[in-house]
């Protein structure tokens, strides 16, 4: 039960702060209360005992308090201000900071709109790419810092949760025995093919102190930054992970959410923001099954919450579970690798296209995508929007690209993903080599040329603001004057939309290609938020957190 005298000292201390003007709002979990006013949130830890913490005493509460700040101070520094001590003066009244005997602790937090959590955002069609694209950026950084553990991990801590997810599935009851035995030899089966590459990762430092519980609903935007919350503070052991287990989390979220398109955009950004992409190319493989694993763990924790909450609450819930089972179950699905070129002049839009058909390429959360202009200015050592100088496009500059390409591209089909690659391809030598990659890799190919009139090219690469291409019109009218026969790839017409393009190639191999994304129901919208309804208590469950 919450501390009731702490609670309304606290409610006190607030209300006469903001002047009594405004009334302390309130939201509570199973371990947590947090009040809010103005601009101020205090966070204070009830004092219960579950399996995997212990906030029973003040010292302990206290130091649950300070770890919670040196955590999400790696992340969200200006949104976390500090930790509160509440004593007791020999007269017995309450004061924040006193010299008295200790009662309790909260953290002390600046306030944001709950309109502004990321899950809202996507539920209402407010996140927008550009935020997405921005908080993959972060999240690489904030792995980059991240302290590292080469003694937890890889493939025996993965068995381990497998295990702990079979249990918990079973006692849930979203699931018969039957088909709680055959997920989980599922899961065995998938983390055999894997278990080697996830040892190597502990060994090479890709096990670190993450987030852990980095769900839509712990980011938000504040002050215009996307910014990562609320991070798993009380077990260190539980949140010391592999960081591509750590993204599989808010990808598998936007995945069940519809949003296949922004869990790629999401998953190549980060990847285009590590340190050395092309090291973690031939591991992008594993994310599929990482994300299966938490689509799993939210599937018996919301079943679970779901049990006794009555009405349109426990059947919202109940549903979200078993679409995050049949999510996961999706997950672990045997698939083909497939490459995929882009190839046309500056101007054509090959990115564009490559970004949308990325999504639908492979299983979530789809292709790798591999841009030459990105490539080459990591080559070079310098950001991708960089200017070049010219004898960066020199022939034996551009044949180093192209071979990086392949290799990083490689490396993927031989992790099990798909790729796609962006570049020009104008000469028969590359797009031949490209073709024979996929064949000794076993995967299906195709490739697509796109064309259009110069006018309609040199006026987009006259418009282009902040993109890593070099091209200028000048180089385009180079590139016209080349020969590319014998073109054999499947011509496009760079003058029509994208999802235009898109629809035709699905249309036409959807084998290849994909079929047509479902889209967001339209009762989704109105729909009761069962994520939010819930999402307190589940986020508090070190299921949903840290495994």
């Amino acid at each position: 039960m919450m501390q009731s005298e702490t609670r309304d000292f606290l409610i006190e201390h607030l209300s006469a702060v903001r002047g009594g003007w405004e009334a302390v709002q309130e939201i509570g979990t199973h371990v947590s209360v947090v009040l809010m006013a103005g601009d101020r949130a205090l966070k204070l830890k009830r004092a219960v005992r579950l399996p995997y913490l212990d906030f029973l005493t003040p010292e302990q509460r206290l130091h649950a308090c300070e770890a919670e700040l040196a955590v999400n101070r790696r992340a969200a520094l200006g949104l976390y201000r500090g930790v509160r001590r509440i004593t007791r003066a020999a007269d017995g009244s309450l004061a924040l900071d006193g010299d008295g005997v200790l009662v309790d602790a909260v953290v002390e937090m600046r306030r944001f709109r709950q309109e502004d959590l990321f899950d809202r955002m996507v539920r209402d069609g407010r996140l927008t790419p550009a935020l997405v694209a921005d908080l993959g950026r972060r999240l690489a950084a904030l792995h980059a810092r991240a302290p590292v553990s080469r003694d937890q991990g890889g493939a025996a801590a993965i068995l381990d949760l497998i295990a702990l997810n079979d249990l918990s599935l079973r006692a849930s009851g979203l699931v018969s025995q039957g088909e709680a035995a055959a997920l989980r030899g599922a899961f065995r089966a998938r983390l055999a093919r894997h278990a080697a590459r996830l040892d190597a990762r502990r060994a090479a430092g890709r096990v670190r102190r993450c987030h852990a519980d980095l769900t839509l609903r712990n980011i938000c935007l504040f002050e215009g930054v996307p910014t990562p919350f609320d991070a798993l503070e009380f077990d260190d052991r539980l949140a010391t992970i592999d960081v591509l287990y750590d993204l599989a989390f808010v990808l598998m979220d936007l995945c069940h959410r519809e949003r296949a398109d922004l869990a790629n955009l999401l998953f190549n950004c980060y990847l285009d923001a590590v340190e050395e992409p092309a090291d973690e190319a031939a591991d992008t493989g594993l994310i599929p099954f990482l994300m299966a694993m938490r689509a799993a763990i939210r599937a018996h924790v919301s079943a679970s919450q779901a049990v006794g909450m009555g009405g349109e609450a426990e059947a919202s819930l109940a549903c979200e579970a078993r679409a995050y089972l049949a999510l996961a179950r999706r997950l672990l699905a045997d698939t083909s690798s497939h490459l995929l070129a882009v190839g046309g002049f500056s101007g054509t839009g090959k990115s564009t296209l490559a970004a949308a058909l990325a999504p639908g390429l492979g299983p979530p959360p789809g292709a790798r995508i591999v841009s030459s202009d990105r490539v080459r200015k990591r080559l070079c050592g310098v950001a991708p929007l960089s200017r070049l100088p010219a004898e960066a496009y020199a022939p034996e500059r551009s044949d180093a690209v192209y071979a990086a390409l392949r290799a990083e591209a490689g490396a993927v089909l031989a992790g099990g993903a798909s790729a796609i690659l962006d570049a020009v391809f104008d000469r028969p030598a590359e797009r031949a080599a490209v073709a024979a990659l996929a064949s000794s890799r076993g995967a299906s190919f195709r490739g697509v040329w796109l064309q259009g009139p110069v006018e309609t090219l040199r006026a987009r690469i006259e418009a282009r603001r902040d993109d890593p291409s070099d091209a200028t019109p000048a180089i385009l009218a180079a590139q016209m004057r080349r020969d590319c026969v014998p073109m054999t790839w499947r011509r496009l017409d760079a003058t029509l939309p994208p999802e235009t393009l898109l629809a035709s190639l699905q249309a036409d191999d959807a084998a290849f290609f994909g079929s047509p994304p479902s889209p967001v129901r339209p009762d989704d919208a109105q729909a009761p938020d069962s994520s939010s309804m819930a999402a307190r208590a589940i986020g508090s469950s070190p299921l949903a957190g840290t495994t």
